[in-house]
């Protein structure tokens, strides 16, 4: 078994000193997990198996924190970040899970990765009542506060994203013949949920094939033949990153050129648009929310320096150019951000609290115009997204913020 143990650090500069409230240690109170010197969090990332591209988030997560004892800790106190790999097998994290809360005593589970892993350990962390937090998963599920109110997600949501490229595909082709690649679990039917429901039952006939695979498949090669051969124009990829990069590969190897869609949680240029072929993946539009690596417009963003300053040193053999890196940094400070808040009263009531009274915040590498909010009914902090395209090198984005109500 994997046990990534890491120390953490501070987000850079103004933006951490600007989140910093005054708070007196004269009432504090703790939960498990926490002392006068330490706050303990744990998760679970598949380091191995199929989805194992998105272990890169893991480990950043882990150095962000590193970073942030560097820098005096949370209101004086160190982090100690505990991660398992699970392999994405939903029984393994629920394992791991367990460990961490019965065993490792953290306070609170944070960016636990996956839809089946998260849905897998919702109901035990729930029952404990321990905070499962800023979930690394777009699942819609993440958003129910009534029947779930100790998790929260973080993402927009799949139902929410599928929309928008509905949407954008009813503006700029409207005669096309759509066919749509998504994982046969939870995350691919809420995203094919989202973009049929904005599709409209109108429209529904433009989509002439909608094909699921198996994450456990080795290879989805025929998927894409079937979708071809069933005449579309528009491909809908919405699928994870090892099938991600087979399918744009694959469409180019037999002469397939539809307009292509690709969903966010496989935009990233290292782990995706590489090994499919930068040629292969030229023009192809996906979602985002956060500021990308290669996009040479943040170049001289305050975060955007910061984070560059914190790659080279907290993780100097990482590639700059991975998306899942930016993703990892954002989400920990959103975390930061609420553990701070929290001062002395370091209860997991009081966590969730926070996490649920967001207003307006603005958090490093989160595009310009969009902010997190949350309040007890409403636990999807990032709502809203901008479209970019791929020019062959990096993406590049275009229109306005779309948010996820319009």
């Amino acid at each position: 078994m994997r046990r990534l143990k890491r120390r953490h650090l501070l987000i850079g500069g103004t933006a951490a000193a600007a989140w910093t409230p005054t708070m007196l240690r004269a009432d504090s109170r703790y939960d498990p997990g926490v002392s006068d010197r330490e706050i303990k969090l744990g998760n679970t990332m598949p380091y191995s198996g199929p989805a194992s591209a998105y272990g890169v988030t893991g480990k950043a997560v882990a150095a962000y924190w590193t970073m942030v004892n560097d820098q005096g800790g949370i209101n004086g106190r160190k982090v100690t970040f505990i991660s398992y790999d699970d392999a994405y097998s939903p029984p393994k994290t629920v394992e791991m899970v367990r460990k961490l809360v019965e065993e490792d005593r953290v306070f609170a589970i944070f960016m636990l990765l996956g839809t089946a892993p998260n849905t897998a350990a919702r109901r035990y962390l729930n029952g404990k009542k321990v905070p499962q937090l800023f979930v690394a998963s777009g699942d819609s599920k993440f958003g129910d506060h009534a029947q779930y109110p100790w998790t929260m997600g973080w993402q927009p949501n799949y139902v929410t994203e599928g929309g928008v490229y509905a949407k954008h595909i009813l503006a700029n082709h409207r005669d096309g013949k759509i066919g749509i690649l998504w994982q046969n679990d939870d995350s691919g039917k809420d995203y094919t949920r989202g973009f049929m429901k904005a599709l409209g039952k109108d429209n529904e006939k433009m989509v002439v094939a909608s094909v699921s695979y198996e994450i456990s498949d080795p290879t989805i090669e025929t998927h894409i033949i079937q979708l071809k051969s069933a005449g579309a124009t528009v491909f809908v990829n919405l699928a994870t990153p090892k099938a991600a990069a087979q399918a744009i590969r694959k469409a180019a190897e037999i002469g397939w050129k539809p307009a292509q869609y690709l969903a966010v949680i496989s935009a990233s240029i290292a782990a995706v648009l590489k090994p499919a072929g930068l040629d292969n993946s030229k023009d192809i539009i996906t979602a985002a929310f956060l500021k990308d690596p290669t996009d040479n417009e943040w170049a001289n963003a305050p975060d955007f320096i910061a984070w560059k300053a914190w790659m080279a040193k907290y993780l100097p053999d990482a590639n700059p150019a991975e998306y899942y890196n930016v993703y990892a940094y954002a989400g920990a400070a959103t975390m930061h951000h609420c553990l701070t808040r929290c001062g002395d009263l370091l209860t997991r009531a009081n966590l969730m609290k926070q996490a649920a009274s967001m207003r307006d915040v603005t958090i490093p590498l989160v595009l310009p115009g969009i902010t997190l909010n949350t309040s007890p009914t409403d636990f999807y902090p990032i709502q809203s997204v901008r479209l970019q395209r791929f020019n062959g090198e990096s993406w590049q984005q275009f229109g306005a913020v779309i948010r996820g109500d319009d």
